[in-house]
């Protein structure tokens, strides 16, 4: 779908797409296609020049029917999240209007085919949806980028950018559909498309490894869970990066049932499981000088004569025991067997991502996904990372006074919630009890895993949060 060529303003293309600002220089052969009257039209505001606009004009001359002009304002202090969005926002008209064949003249804009590439996909994307009259197939589109660019590193754009959009698809699939079994399925066909080595653990595994915290989970179900495990080999004999994602794949909260409000949309509880599938998706593009572990703990928490229950105490796969007070705390429960079983691999760091706690939300908002960690500089990578992709990350407190409240009952090790008052950080305390001094990240994605707008970057609904982020951390990994 992409080519690198050199920009021939006399070229074959249907459409160039092309940056101006209020005090270019205008290019002869860009003059030429308009018979020397770029300037008039924009000072008739055919073409805006304005910060963001863009303005689609037809040609007067040559084989180019068309170009379509990103206004750049002065130039002055553009970031590399706007650049990205006005790349979405042409991205959206290519789609819309149906052009076949774009060339895109990178060095009008002074950005790179990597970010371009990368918007693109976010920009096209469409949820997949179950309609008995489905919408016709979009037209297969050529886009030409123009300049000095680096061809692998479009295809590492254009992967992070699908590698996304698996996440959002495998995030809007409903329950009945999407059940622990059939996410194991696209894990097995995922990997061995990519060469991935893969392990699937079934119950009786489970039962064997002591998974307690999982399967009690799993309880209330009639469908069985499954452990997915994934690995990419980039760095011969080095110990893992492990990545573990909450897959969840619907949540009724159990016995502590969620509200009529609170339930519709609980298909989504397996984000992070969907992040850590959509980052092995880009990993075969990548291909970072790292190794990397995912683990995926799948099931539903249904209701039923066998589901856990309020009071109830169960012991962990490490051993502990756990007074569960709250049935709708179950992410920690299941990341807490997903961790013990990632150690066992002597991981260098562990990152757990989760649709873990609605108090993510209220400190939070739904732009910036909520962190704990035990590892400042490895916080700092993660951070660094995601000012790079704009999905804004914050550390909260992990003080003791917080993974206290979690070690406090007096029937067992610890407690799975302790209450409403710093819900995220006491979620994520309770995964920490299970990391040990591995280097650790918890990123909450509860209130950033799910978007209530479309934007120039992607349709409302799931965002396929941390995928681009994870994936340029991996990229840089150097500890």
């Amino acid at each position: 779908m992409y080519q690198v060529k050199e920009l021939d303003w006399n070229g074959s293309y249907e459409t160039i797409v092309v940056g101006i600002g209020a005090a270019d220089t205008i290019e002869e052969g860009l003059d030429t296609l308009y018979n020397g009257r770029v300037k008039s039209l924009i000072q008739t505001a055919d073409i805006s020049t304005k910060t963001g606009e863009v303005s689609i004009v037809p040609t007067f001359e040559g084989s180019v029917k068309r170009v379509v002009f990103v206004g750049l304002g002065q130039r002055n202090d553009i970031t590399t999240e706007q650049m990205r969005k006005w790349f979405g926002k042409v991205a959206k008209e290519v789609k819309t209007r149906g052009f076949a064949d774009v060339a895109i003249a990178l060095e009008t804009f002074g950005a790179s085919g990597e970010l371009f590439a990368e918007a693109y996909e976010l920009a096209t994307y469409e949820h997949p949806t179950y309609k008995s009259d489905p919408k016709s197939a979009v037209a297969d589109v050529t886009i030409t980028l123009c300049g000095d660019v680096d061809e692998a590193a479009v295809q590492r754009g254009a992967a992070r950018g699908r590698g996304v959009n698996i996440a959002r698809s495998l995030t809007m699939m409903p329950a009945n559909i999407l059940t622990a079994e059939a996410l194991a399925d696209y894990a097995v066909e995922l990997a061995e498309r990519n060469g991935f080595k893969h392990r699937i653990l079934d119950k009786e595994e489970m039962e064997g490894l002591g998974m307690g915290a999982l399967l009690a989970v799993n309880q209330g179900s009639t469908l069985p869970p499954k452990l997915i495990v994934l690995e990419y080999n980039g760095a011969g004999e080095d110990a893992p990066i492990a990545i573990v994602g909450k897959g969840v794949t619907f949540d009724t909260g159990g016995y502590s049932i969620k509200p009529k409000d609170g339930i519709v949309g609980m298909k989504g509880d397996m984000g992070g499981a969907a992040t850590v599938l959509g980052l092995f998706e880009t990993l075969a593009t990548t291909k970072p000088a790292v190794n990397v572990l995912g683990v995926i703990p799948a099931t539903d928490n249904m209701i039923s004569g066998d589901a856990f229950k309020p009071d109830d105490v169960i012991t962990a796969m490490n051993g502990k025991t756990i007074e569960v007070l709250n049935t709708d705390a179950e992410g920690r429960l299941v990341l807490a067997d997903a961790v013990t079983f990632a150690k066992t691999y002597e991981p260098q760091a562990i990152i757990d991502v989760a649709t873990l706690t609605g108090g993510v939300l209220v400190a939070l908002g739904t732009e910036v996904t909520g962190c704990l960690t035990n590892d400042d500089s490895l916080y700092g990578a993660l951070e660094t990372a995601s000012r790079e992709t704009n999905e804004l990350v914050w550390q909260m407190p992990y003080f003791d006074v917080f993974i206290n409240q979690v070690r406090k009952s007096e029937v067992a090790d610890l407690n799975n919630s302790p209450g409403r008052y710093g819900h995220m950080i006491f979620g994520g305390a309770f995964v920490g009890e299970f990391v040990g001094d591995t280097p650790w990240l918890h990123l909450d994605i509860a209130g950033t895993s799910d978007r209530a707008t479309a934007n120039e970057l992607g349709p409302k609904g799931p965002t396929g949060v941390m995928v681009r982020t994870l994936s340029t951390l991996l990229d840089g990994w150097n500890r």
